[in-house]
């Protein structure tokens, strides 16, 4: 049966003045209004942003301080040591060969000091405290690469979620225009009343999406404001027209290959292994001596026992030498730490092993991922066109008689998920490829500029 042709100019239902799904058209003009009250900002102009607000790179960087300052401390057990010491003390002294008693006083003040010359422990804490110096600067190089991960995440997150928000809105426009031709054939006896319901309950449906994509966008937004610390974050869409970068190197080795020998995680596994070695040795030096340069300088103010009648006099002491301690028994627990620490070493070599095939893993698995995003974006932009042709035909069809409604709500849908994934798939590819670089570990605040180049003007 032929049907009228879709008049362009007749006046159809207003969605957004519906009662039931006002709430959504609210929420998505507050989160539009709040998009438009600021200037729109770029990837790089929201991760300066979360440098200074993120608490989790601030606590990385506390770190590093804590263990600078660490390291100092093992230090000083290498460098001379000072001390004042000083006493007085009173006495009343009464014997069986005098009659009466006897008070006496003295006082003492002095200085002590001394340099270790042979202490192999301190030693190898020194080294100790050097190392974690730098495992605190690996960690602090991890966590500023996470940052720009999740900076970049929770950047497209709002882009995706908002692009979602619009192609449903327009797919719910295009649903009320079929409705609303529906109706019309209907009314004048050229369709039936299934057509009208089945574009009614479409109608619905997308507006229950609405609501869902709505919600969704204000959920992204505040995650990504909290990120940064602004709550006028609105970040830039991808431009209209663009090309994703290629992936270099394409090849998957050379990635792992970076990995092993710039991650920040293999920094630490190294330096962690190589404290471990040093506190067997820490642990096996317990056998050995320790020799320390010691001086000393005391002034003691006492009296005489030689000559009572002469009073309280004045002692001044000077010495200087050199001291040594030879540990000879101490219960076999010298023995036993030795025993521990190897086992550690074990525990140790071990966990890195653990840690090493899991980086790996990583790094294939984010290789891979952009490898599928790619293709997947290519199927995509194809599967666009393909939907786009589809619709047109399903439309004339549906004029000429030849489709039925729900073929044209179909052929809509399935454009505008089109769209959707198209739009997702690329945002995963660019974050995708700052994942591989972070799983590698050489992402830089430098790789946001392609993507930054990508954004609309």
């Amino acid at each position: 049966m032929k049907t009228a042709p879709l008049s362009r100019t007749h006046k159809r239902p207003n969605a957004l003045h519906s009662p039931r799904f006002r709430p959504a058209a609210m929420a998505a003009l507050l989160v539009l209004g709040v998009f438009s009250s600021a200037q729109a900002q770029s990837l790089v102009d929201l991760y300066q942003a979360a440098q200074q607000n993120d608490t989790s790179l601030q606590a990385s960087l506390a770190q590093l301080n804590a263990a600078q300052a660490k390291g100092e401390q093992a230090k000083a057990g290498n460098r001379p040591q000072a001390g004042l010491a000083a006493g007085a003390n009173w006495a009343n002294v009464n014997t069986s060969l005098s009659s009466g008693s006897t008070a006496a006083n003295n006082q003492n003040i002095g200085v002590v000091a001394s340099q270790p010359l042979y202490r192999p422990v301190n030693g190898f804490a020194e080294e100790q405290g050097q190392l974690a110096i730098a495992i605190a600067r690996a960690q602090l190089a991890a966590a500023e690469q996470d940052l720009l991960v999740r900076t970049a995440q929770a950047y497209f997150d709002v882009v995706a979620a908002r692009d979602t928000l619009s192609f449903v809105q327009t797919q719910k426009k295009a649903v009320a225009e079929q409705l609303a031709s529906a109706k019309r054939n209907f009314e004048v006896g050229t369709t039936t009343i299934t057509d009208s319901r089945e574009a009614q309950a479409r109608f619905d449906l997308v507006g229950a999406q609405e609501i869902a994509a709505s919600n969704d966008l204000l959920v992204k937004k505040l995650a990504l404001d909290q990120l940064v610390g602004k709550t006028d974050a609105d970040p830039k869409p991808l431009a209209s027209q663009l090309n994703l970068p290629e992936l270099q190197p394409a090849n998957v080795q050379e990635w792992v290959t970076r990995s092993l020998r710039e991650h920040p995680v293999v920094r630490q596994l190294d330096k962690k292994f190589d404290i471990a070695e040093l506190e067997v040795m820490k642990a096996q030096a317990g056998h050995k001596p320790t020799v320390d340069l010691v001086g000393q300088y005391q002034i003691t103010h006492a009296p005489s026992s030689s000559f009572p009648a002469a009073g309280n006099f004045r002692t001044n002491t000077a010495s200087v030498g050199v001291q040594l301690n030879m540990p000879l028994f101490a219960g076999y627990a010298i023995q036993n730490r030795v025993k521990e620490t190897l086992a550690l070493v074990e525990q140790t070599r071990a966990e890195r092993e653990t840690a090493l095939r899991s980086l790996v893993q990583g790094v294939r698995t984010a290789f891979y991922g952009v490898q599928s995003g790619q293709s997947q974006v290519k199927a995509l932009e194809a599967a666009e066109a393909s939907s786009q042709s589809a619709l047109e035909a399903n439309q004339l069809g549906y004029e000429v008689g030849v489709r039925i409604n729900i073929d044209v709500l179909n052929a809509q849908s399935q454009l505008f998920q089109t769209k959707r994934d198209l739009a997702q798939a690329r945002y995963n590819v660019l974050v995708g490829q700052l994942r591989l670089k972070q799983a590698s570990g050489v992402l830089k605040a430098e790789d946001l500029q392609p993507i930054n180049a990508l954004l609309a003007p």
